[in-house]
């Protein structure tokens, strides 16, 4: 059987992806703002304008605080890392660091289908990062310590693609149908509710 050479302990690693997130988290406030020296009228417009970006804040703040989870879950069980899971988990660094760019069109353009479909095309981008990093994992046991990590699971995988699917289908789904498709993505809480309660009580 072929093995991937391991490169040490996962430490760095997570320690890297603790902060990338963070970062990201911490940009998608840097363009909530409000002028100073308004007049009532003027303060009230500016907070009523300013919904569009708080709606686009908590949806990314989810996506990444998410994603961060799991990531947390799947190095879970890793003891060892080799070059194609840094390799992975710099490309997922990458996407993750970029959602910010994606957040702000969808607060300042959210009536374009451009913007939906380049903020789902990010989130099913770093989705397919995790679900590929989870799936090396669960094929290379040598990394592993002698259990399977819930993210590795079949559920887990499931759970992760579902997510990749939804978020991709979206993408084509904007251009054909308009922005409002962007409420599909609801359909994912039911579902993960549904996947989580299944990899509690798996019987």
């Amino acid at each position: 059987m072929w093995t991937s050479r391991p490169d040490g302990g996962p430490e760095r690693l997570v320690a890297l992806v603790d902060g990338v997130f963070a970062i990201a988290i911490t940009l998608l406030v840097l363009d909530l703002s409000v002028a100073r020296e308004l007049d009532p009228a003027a303060y009230r417009q500016a907070l009523r304008e300013l919904l569009p970006d708080l709606g686009a804040y908590a949806l990314s703040v989810v996506v990444l605080g998410s994603y961060w989870r799991d990531h947390r879950r799947i190095f879970k069980d890793v003891r060892e890392i080799d070059g194609q899971v840094i390799g992975i988990s710099m490309v997922g660094l990458g996407v993750a660091a970029l959602v910010p760019f994606p957040t702000r069109l969808l607060a300042e353009y959210g009536d374009q289908s451009v913007s939906v479909a380049v903020y789902a095309a990010a989130v099913a981008a770093l989705g397919a990062c995790h679900l590929a990093l989870a799936a090396v994992l669960a094929k290379r046991p040598w990394l592993r310590h002698d259990r399977t990590s819930e993210a590795a699971s079949t559920l887990g995988l499931l759970d992760s693609a579902t997510v990749v699917v939804v978020f991709l289908v979206t993408v084509p789904l904007a251009f054909a149908t308009g922005p409002a498709i962007m409420w599909m993505w609801l359909v994912l809480v039911p579902m993960k509710a549904y996947l989580g309660r299944r990899r509690q009580n798996p019987n």
